[in-house]
C-alpha cells in the first residue's frame, strides 16, 4: 500500500481559495501538500524538490495546466499529474490524459472523488516504479549469470589451452609468457589499461585454436611439408570461432584471429599488412616469435636471447612493426617479465 507520509503532493491553482481546501484535504488525509498559484511557480518548486503528485487547473494566466503538464513530463516523467477542470472543459481534460496526465476531476469539487484519484494515481505510480526496479534488478541478475556463465566457459577454455602445452614440454608455460611480454609491450607503447587487459585476454588463448590441428604435425621433429603447414595456418582462425561463443569483445578475437600476420603482408590468415593489422596483434607476433625463438622446440635448440632479438631485427619492417621491434629492444632487463630462455629438459640454448 502507498505510504501517504512520504508523498508530496503539489496543488496548482490561480484561485486561493481552491488551493487551500485541496490542501488542507490531502494533509487531512496524512499527505505532504504544497501550493503553487501559477506553472512558474510549480516548476520552480518541482525543480528545488521531490513532488510525487501534481493537482493542476486547467485554465490559469499564464501558462495553463496543458503546458505544465509538458514541462513535468520532461523534467520529472515519474511525477503524476491530475488535471482540475470545469465540467464543460473535460474534453481539454481527456486529451491532456492522452499526454501523460493519471486522471482528471472537476470543479465543483466532490473531495471524495478527488481523495480517491489522488489515492488510485499514486498507487499506479508506485505499481509502476515497482516494477521497474523489478526489471532493473532481473537485467542485473541475468547479466550476472550471463557474466558468470562467460567466465566459466572462459575459465574451461583458458584451462584447456594450458592442458594443451602442458602435454608438450616444448611449449609448457608459452602463453602465459607471451601474454606477459606482450602487455609489457602494450603497456611500455602508452596503450590504454582497457587495451592492455585485451591483449591479455587474448594472449592466453592465442594459440587455443592448435586443438584442431593432429598431434603429430604439431610435435614433428623435422621440417613441415607444404600441406602439414597447411594445417598450422589454419590455427588461429580456429581459435577465433573457438572464442566468438564466449568473448563478445571484436579486438580480443581479431588478435587471436591476426597474431600470425606479417607488417610487410604474406602473413596468415588473411596476408594482411602494416596497420590493416590490429595494434595487438603486432605486439603479440613480437612477443610469440621472441618466446618461440628462446624456447626448445622438436626440431630445434632455444636460440640465445641476443641472437633471438638478432633475428626480430633482421625481420624488423618485413615480418614485424618496426616501431614494436624498437620499443622491444628498448626493454630492459628490468622490464622483462620472464627469463628470456626456457629450454626444454635435455635441450641446450644454440
Amino acid at each position: 500500500m502507498n505510504d501517504k507520509k512520504n508523498n508530496n503532493i503539489l496543488v496548482v491553482d490561480d484561485e486561493a481559495t481552491i488551493r487551500e481546501i485541496l490542501q488542507r484535504t490531502l494533509e487531512s488525509e496524512g499527505y505532504q501538500c504544497g501550493t503553487a498559484a501559477d506553472a512558474s511557480e510549480a516548476i520552480t518548486i518541482i525543480d528545488s524538490s521531490e513532488v510525487d503528485l501534481v493537482l493542476s487547473d486547467i485554465m490559469m494566466p499564464g501558462k495553463s495546466g496543458v503546458e505544465l503538464l509538458r514541462d513535468i513530463r520532461k523534467k520529472s516523467p515519474d511525477t503524476a499529474v491530475i488535471m482540475v477542470t470545469a465540467v464543460a472543459d473535460t474534453q481539454t481534460a481527456i486529451n491532456a490524459m492522452k499526454q501523460g496526465a493519471s486522471d482528471y476531476v472537476t470543479k465543483p469539487f466532490n473531495l471524495v472523488e478527488v481523495m480517491l484519484s489522488v489515492d488510485r494515481a499514486l498507487e499506479k505510480k508506485s505499481l509502476i516504479l515497482a516494477n521497474r526496479e523489478y526489471r532493473l534488478k532481473l537485467e542485473e541478475k541475468v547479466q550476472q549469470q550471463t557474466e558468470e556463465i562467460r567466465l566459466t566457459f572462459l575459465g574451461a577454455v583458458k584451462a584447456l589451452a594450458e592442458a594443451l602445452e602442458a602435454k608438450d614440454p616444448y611449449t609448457n608455460g608459452h602463453s602465459i609468457r607471451v601474454t606477459e611480454l606482450a602487455v609489457t609491450l602494450a603497456r611500455e607503447s602508452g596503450l590504454s589499461t582497457d587495451e592492455q587487459e585485451q591483449i591479455r585476454l587474448a594472449g592466453l588463448v592465442h594459440d587455443i585454436g592448435k586443438i584442431g590441428v593432429p598431434e603429430e604435425i604439431l610435435h614433428k621433429p623435422d621440417r613441415l611439408t607444404e600441406q602439414e603447414f597447411d594445417f598450422i595456418k589454419e590455427h588461429p582462425g580456429i581459435g577465433e570461432r573457438i572464442l566468438r561463443p564466449i568473448i563478445s569483445d571484436p579486438v580480443v578475437l581479431a588478435i587471436v584471429r591476426h597474431h600470425h600476420e606479417q607488417f610487410a603482408g604474406g602473413g596468415y590468415p588473411e596476408g594482411l599488412a602494416g596497420e590493416d593489422i590490429p595494434m595487438g596483434s603486432r605486439l603479440m607476433g613480437v612477443a610469440d616469435a621472441y618466446d618461440a625463438m628462446t624456447s626448445s622446440r622438436p626440431y630445434r635448440n632455444a636460440m640465445h636471447p641476443d641472437k633471438a632479438k638478432s633475428q626480430l631485427l633482421a625481420n624488423r619492417g618485413s615480418q614485424f612493426d618496426p616501431e614494436v621491434v624498437d620499443l622491444f629492444m628498448s626493454l630492459d632487463d628490468k622490464k622483462m617479465p620472464f627469463c628470456p630462455i626456457s629450454a626444454a629438459p635435455g635441450r641446450k640454448p644454440g
